[in-house]
């Protein structure tokens, strides 16, 4: 019998080792300058880790990956509370 996935987990958290891998190395590969600060990035996971919009490291207001959205420092929580 498969696994459940992972509901407020990001993607390495859910089992998803190769998809996070892909995630991180789009993340290195973004311009420093398009990238939020270490700290901001670590905040905005935080965010989403709490929300209940989460689900195996996918926001399910947009269908985004959660770390790829909170790694863009021009990008913005799809929440309508704006949780970041």
């Amino acid at each position: 019998m498969g696994r459940k996935p992972c509901l407020r987990c990001l993607l390495a958290q859910a089992g998803e080792t190769d998809l996070a891998r892909a995630i991180s190395e789009r993340i290195a590969a973004m311009p420093p300058e398009e990238r939020a600060p270490r700290e901001l990035y670590e905040k905005r996971l935080d965010a989403c880790r709490a929300c209940a919009h989460l689900n195996a490291g996918t926001c399910l207001k947009c269908g985004c990956y959660a770390e790829l959205r909170a790694a863009k420092l021009s990008a913005v929580c799809p929440h309508e509370e704006r949780r970041w």
